[in-house]
């Protein structure tokens, strides 16, 4: 949800014996306990270009990252951020990209948010010169918060729930055609159920057909597909919101929300069961988070406007990193990766 950009986000299962599978693996394998323990990550601010609330990103590898923010902004790097290149959209002035996702140097999609026509969906196919209007909401109800994509074709978007039923479009042809999916194949929904507009980390999708939409409000839950968004199921999550979702594999999973208490929640079984994690570091929790890919000790990283932290134990503990303002998260394949916010903020992460 989260209407625009100034607003704060806001629009059982033993952890102990949850995690001990994990805790037991991580022993056994290169980094874990008879290992030594990996040094604290790296952070080095970087100079986007623009003074725009940066809120989304995605890296394609650790040379290119696209990034998306307000007043139809965004910023591209093809040289791992040594240099940027900060551009609007045409016509695209008033809105704010809430999230991006980034095939190559040259292919990347935006989604705007906001109710009726300010939900929209652009696509470029080079590196930014000309973009093409994929999609415009047509319901003026309807609100849509993230989106992802599996490969060059199929992908997801999600709008919050329009009078009691869930809205999601589905692509295969890269966007050039966007179709909702039947209500009937989709769990009913909540009254005023929705989810959080914040870092496009509320709905990822991960290979062999997986996706996971985390829905924040009135009391959080989680959608999971196995098919491609065929068919749905429903997990309920013991927090009162999260605002994103991100799986290191079909099982481990971590949800981070906004709550000021605890604002983690984790799963071991791909989502059947959740335990609360710990405390979140900042008061006003959580944003977006993100696995490290190939870290060498499970690794979890999480911003939100208080500031940006890790977790080796699957949340249970957090170590800050800073107290800078963040809003958006993104790791490349390789583990590196970047942190994004206000006064436009972009900081490289490494050393996972």
């Amino acid at each position: 949800m989260l209407k625009n950009a100034t607003d704060p986000l806001g629009k059982l299962v033993n952890l102990k014996h949850l995690l001990a599978p994990v805790l037991s693996l991580a022993a056994c394998a290169p980094g874990g306990a008879g290992a030594p323990a990996p040094a604290n990550p790296r952070a080095a601010d970087q100079a986007s270009g623009t003074a725009e609330l940066l809120i989304a990103v995605s890296p394609v590898n650790e040379r290119v990252v696209w990034v998306s923010g307000t007043r139809g902004s965004y910023v591209r790097t093809t040289d791992g951020g040594a240099t940027w290149h900060a551009a609007q959209v045409p016509g695209a002035e008033a809105l704010q990209f809430r999230d991006v996702h980034a095939l190559d140097e040259n292919t990347a999609w935006l989604l705007s948010i906001g109710n009726a026509d300010t939900s929209r969906i652009y696509h470029t196919t080079d590196a930014g010169k000309t973009w093409a209007l994929q999609f415009t909401n047509p319901e003026p109800k309807a609100f849509y918060d993230c989106l992802d994509f599996w490969d060059a074709r199929r992908g997801l978007a999600i709008s919050d729930a329009v009078d009691g039923r869930m809205v999601l479009l589905s692509t295969s042809d890269g966007g050039a055609h966007w179709t909702r999916i039947s209500p009937a194949a989709l769990p009913a929904a909540r009254p005023a159920e929705g989810a959080f507009a914040a870092s496009g980390t509320c709905l990822i999708t991960r290979p062999g057909g997986h996706a996971w939409i985390a829905l924040g409000t009135p009391k959080a839950r989680l959608l999971h597909t196995t098919d491609f968004g065929r068919s749905w199921t429903a997990d309920t999550i013991p927090l009162s919101a999260i605002s994103s979702v991100s799986f290191r594999d079909p099982s481990h999973g971590i949800v981070l929300g906004t709550d000021s208490t605890v604002a983690t929640a984790v799963t071991a079984d791909g989502g059947r069961s959740w335990a609360r994690g710990g405390r979140p570091p900042f008061a006003m929790g959580f944003y977006g988070g993100a696995f490290v890919p190939g870290a060498r000790v499970p690794t979890v990283v999480a911003v939100g406007p208080g500031g940006a932290a890790w977790s080796r134990d699957d949340g249970a503990t957090w170590t800050v990193l800073n107290g800078n303002n963040y809003w958006g998260i993104g790791f490349a394949p390789s583990g590196v990766g970047w942190i994004v916010g206000r006064g436009g903020r972009i900081t490289r992460l490494s050393g996972f």
